[in-house]
Parts: structure tokens; C-alpha cells; sequence
């Protein structure tokens, strides 16, 4: 299983529902980031993703971007093949 890491905050509704889409693929480790604990860790969430809003997720290398980019890639068909380690995905 590829690493997954995701910048979050405690109170985002989006988060949660990220991270639960994630473990219902099997995805069993998720490095958190809390950008709301560590302010220094937004700034390197926004160089990274040019993105303000939380989550945004990466696996491994590949920015899936936040919930509603990774649930956009799951409905295409393209997060089972990126969580099985595939280099290329559809959508």
C-alpha cells in the first residue's frame, strides 16, 4: 500500500469523510497532518498543493488534492489503482 498522507484540522467535516473513504479502500495508515496544531504545516500545505482548503491528500508522490477530487477519482476509477501502487490512473 502506497503512503498516504493528508493535511487536515480537527473540526473539517471533509477531512472526516476523506479519511473514511480512504480506510473503506484499505488504506490502513494515514500520516495526519493538523495545520490547525502546527500553523508552520499550512504554509507547507498551501507551497505544495496551491490550495488553502483542507484536506489535501497525497499518495505517495501524486496530489489527489481534497475530498471532493478524491471521491471524483474514485468514481472514475482511478483511486484503486493508485491506492494499489499503479503509476498511471483514469479521469
Amino acid at each position: 500500500m502506497p503512503d498516504v498522507l493528508m493535511y487536515c484540522t480537527a473540526t473539517c467535516p471533509y477531512c472526516v469523510a476523506a479519511e473514511r473513504l480512504l480506510r473503506g479502500k484499505g488504506v490502513q495508515h494515514i500520516e495526519k497532518v493538523r495545520v490547525d496544531l502546527e500553523p508552520d504545516r499550512r504554509a507547507e500545505m498551501m507551497e505544495r498543493s496551491r490550495r488553502r482548503t483542507v484536506p489535501q491528500i497525497w499518495i505517495d508522490q501524486h496530489h489527489v488534492g481534497g475530498f471532493d477530487d478524491l471521491s471524483a477519482l474514485d468514481r472514475a476509477g482511478g483511486l484503486d489503482p493508485l491506492l494499489a501502487g499503479e503509476t498511471s490512473t483514469r479521469g
